[in-house]
């Protein structure tokens, strides 16, 4: 497929700040995907193609990255705010920033 018929996407660091650490990528990655689902829709979050990068996750510092389509990254900043819990343990999720390549998303919000 031509590079400009391509859908553009965007890398978005977050972390997590909670009570106790959260170690289980699963668990934050099903909270990110439910908490899209119903803010989104099923069609908007098939549009946006949300995905957590699990290679990504940084147990210590609670953070990772998520790609999304870029025309949804508000909208996945949105749903990141409105997470309230994971895994049973009261959480807040901030987004750090965004990139439009992993590369540099990694290096400059994945540094603990």
């Amino acid at each position: 497929m031509l590079p400009s018929l391509r859908e553009k996407k965007r890398y978005i660091a977050f972390e997590i700040v909670s009570e106790g650490q959260i170690k289980d990528i699963s668990a934050v990655s099903r909270q990110i995907k439910d908490n899209s689902l119903n803010f989104f829709g099923e069609l908007g979050l098939a549009n946006a193609g949300l995905m957590v990068v699990e290679d990504c996750w940084n147990r210590d510092a609670q953070r990772g990255i998520i790609r999304v389509n870029n025309k949804y990254m508000n909208h996945a900043k949105a749903s990141l705010a409105l997470i309230s819990a994971i895994d049973g343990k009261e959480a807040l999720v901030r987004s750090l920033g965004a990139s439009g390549t992993l590369k540099k998303a990694k290096d400059k919000y994945m540094a603990a």
